[in-house]
Formats: C-alpha cells, structure tokens, sequence
C-alpha cells in the first residue's frame, strides 16, 4: 500500500490509443504537475524531469534486479511456467546489480570492441542495399517499411553477429515477439506469460546447441570471441553465454528497428528537415540524435526501489517498481530550448536515450551505426519517399519500447 497521492484527473494510461501515438501532452502534464507520479493501473511510480530521471539512473537507491521480488510474489503455476525465462533474465547484464554487473561488463567488453563495431560497417551497408534492392524490384509503390526494411536490417546485422543463418529470421522474429510482451510490458496481451515461456524456450535451446558447435568447430568472428572473452582468466558461464546471446538478438534488434522506424516517420512528417537533411548528408549524424532525443526507441526504463527515499515530497518504499520515462526526459524544456521541436541541427544534445553510468548500453554505438546508414540509404534511394496518405502509423503497445508495428509508405518509384 503507498502513500502516494495523486492529482485529480491526471493519469497516465498507457494503453490509451491516443496515449500510445502520442505520449507527450500527457508527459509534459506529469512533469509540471506530478514529477513523481503514482500509477494504480501500472502499480509503478512514473518518474517524468530529466535531472530526475538522469539522477535515478545514476542512484543506488534503485536497482535493476527488479525480477526476483516479482517472480517470488507469483503463484505456483505462473512460477513453474516463468521459471526458464526469469533464470536467463536474471544473468543479462541489464537486470544485474554490482559487483555481477561489473564482472560481466569486463568480460563482454571484449567482445564489444569499437574495431569490432567498425569491422560491421561494410555488412550493415550490403544488408541496406540488399533490402532496398528488394522494394525497389517488388513492384509495389507501397510498402510496410517496418517489416520490408527496419526490422530485417538489424536482425539481419545481428543474426549474421551470431553467426545465425538468414534464414532463420522468421523462426527468431516469432520468438523475440513471444519474449517481448513480458519483457517490453505489453499491456493487452492475455497469454504473455506463456507466450515468453516458449519464445524463451526455443531460443535458449537453439544458442545452447549453436554455441556447444561453436565450441567444438571453433570459427572467427564475434560469437567466438565471446566464448573466449577473457577478464583476469574469469569467462562467461555457459548460462551466461546463452543469456548473453539471447540479450544481444533480443536488444540488438528491437531498438533498432524502432530508432529506424522513428527515424523515417518524424522526417516525413518534418519535410523542412528532411531537406536540410538532403541538401546536407553531413547532417546524418544529428539526425540520429535528435531522433533519439525527440521520440526515442526507449519509452522507460525500469528500476526496483532498493532503498526507502523520498523525492519530490513522495515516499518511493523498498521494493515498489519505477519506471523512469527518457523519452518525457528528453523533452523536458528545463534541459532543452525549444524542446518539443525537431531540429536535426540541434547541437546541445544530452539526451538520456542510452541510459546513465554504469548501465550506459553496449550496442548504443551499433545502434548509431545502423541508423546513420539506413536512413542515409532509404532517402537516397527514394528520393519521393512519403506516409502513405490511406493508412497512418499502427504504435507498439508496450510501456518499454517505443516504436511502430506498421509503418505504411509509399515509395514514389
């Protein structure tokens, strides 16, 4: 039971439709009147200031081992069905706490090099031109850029990480999906809860045989070298390589097929930035930013209270859920001049997008690499490009990502 209280007629629900298009009214509503907001739908506070947002991830009174307080509260049947999914959760490095944090961060960073990133580039552009080729010669005027283009793009970048063959995508996409409504909050789905139990299932299960392979026939690339990361002679688990795999197709993907949907949407909608854009390609790497400051990837990070603390004259209690809301933070006009416009020439640019300190994302500059080149591509290619005037957006419900399930374009080929 909380002592929160809230402010009449100011709820955040994120499935409302018109909520789920479009979150920021509502956002700049809880940051002037309830910066620290209690949620009876979600049972969560919704944390909504930058400083705010930025302080709590840099704080040790939350933590990121928000699952097992959640999975202990279950009843036995929904426990023995989650029992799999929440063992490989709790080894990722986004739901683990100091010191394990600082001992799998060791290790994977050697795995994550920036050469290792850099190497990727050249397969990221073949990937872009591959599936532009593809809608180019479809025939079709219109198109769901979300599942022709910003969905294979980086599931390709990332299978072809793993050393996963192409044509496993659509077995993967249906076991990511399955993981997501758990993982990402989906707020309308009945049967999640099995559904993450199998797409976990299959998954660990494929990696586990891919990797005892990998072993065994040992091959070059960025699989091996996480079987081989090293820190001071400590390695990954066996577990731990499976869940680190499992993590990086999972986060690898989904982020970016949202930063790339985003991405394309908010520049279609802005056509004076879009010129800019065109006239200037040297531009491209604002572009990204912005988008990620503007109408990001990430909705919310979630966080476990550890320690009883008060902010804003609320009393967040040990255990209670947090959802710290980046994208209401990257719009916060107590940090950004004009914050709710986009400008892709926007220089000052601190958005919190990627997370804060030590859980600062491993694929943030991956993300980056993708983006840049896939929206310098697909307006290149399509210079005509524009939102199909007969079907709009169709937004993810889910309280994590952020992002389209369609995005309806006409290519203007």
């Amino acid at each position: 039971m909380t002592s929160a209280l809230t402010v009449p007629d100011l709820i955040y629900d994120p499935s409302d439709p018109g909520v789920m298009a479009n979150p920021f009214p509502v956002y700049a509503r809880l940051r002037d009147e309830d910066p620290v907001h209690w949620s009876p739908s979600l049972k969560s506070w919704i944390i909504t200031r930058y400083h705010d947002v930025r302080d709590m991830l840099l704080s040790d009174h939350l933590s990121v081992n928000r699952l097992v307080q959640f999975y202990s509260a279950l009843p036995p049947k929904e426990a023995a069905l989650l029992k799999d999914i929440i063992h490989y959760l709790n080894l990722w490095l986004a739901f683990r706490d100091p010191p394990d944090h600082t001992r799998l961060r060791r290790i994977m960073r050697h795995a994550f090099t920036a050469k290792a990133i850099e190497d990727m580039r050249p397969n990221i552009e073949d990937i872009t031109e591959m599936l532009l080729d593809r809608m180019e010669a479809n025939g079709s005027d219109q198109v769901d850029l979300i599942r022709e283009f910003a969905l294979q793009l980086p599931a390709f970048v990332i299978m072809d990480l793993l050393d996963v063959p192409r044509d496993m995508l659509d077995a993967f996409k249906e076991w990511s999906d399955d993981m997501a409504v758990f993982i990402g909050g989906a707020r309308n789905s009945g049967d999640k809860y099995e559904r993450a139990a199998r797409g976990c299932q299959k998954m660990s299960s494929y990696f586990r045989e891919l990797i005892a392979e990998r072993t065994k026939t040992p091959k070059p690339g960025f699989l091996m070298d996480l079987i081989n990361a090293r820190d001071d002679g400590d390695k990954l688990t066996d577990d731990e390589l499976v869940a680190t795999c499992i993590l990086i197709l999972f986060a690898g993907h989904e982020t970016t097929t949202n930063l790339i949907g985003n991405a394309t949407l908010l520049l279609l909608r802005h056509p004076d930035q879009l010129a800019r854009l065109r006239a200037d390609a040297a531009l491209i790497d604002r572009v990204i930013e912005e988008v990620l400051r503007f109408d990001g990837p990430t909705n919310a990070l979630v966080r476990a209270v550890a320690q009883d603390h008060q902010l804003h004259g609320k009393h967040l209690r040990e255990g209670e859920r947090v959802f710290v809301m980046v994208n209401s933070a990257n719009r916060d006009p107590r940090m950004f001049d004009q914050a709710d416009t986009f400008d892709i020439t926007r220089r000052q640019n601190r958005h919190l997008t990627f997370g804060q300190g030590i859980h600062l994302c491993l694929g943030a500059k991956l993300a980056r690499e993708e983006g840049r080149v896939a929206v310098q591509a697909l307006i290149t290619r399509f210079p005509d490009l524009a939102l199909d005037p007969d079907e709009g957006p169709e937004w993810l419900d889910a309280m994590v990502p952020r992002g389209t399930r369609r995005l309806p374009v006409r290519l203007g080929s």
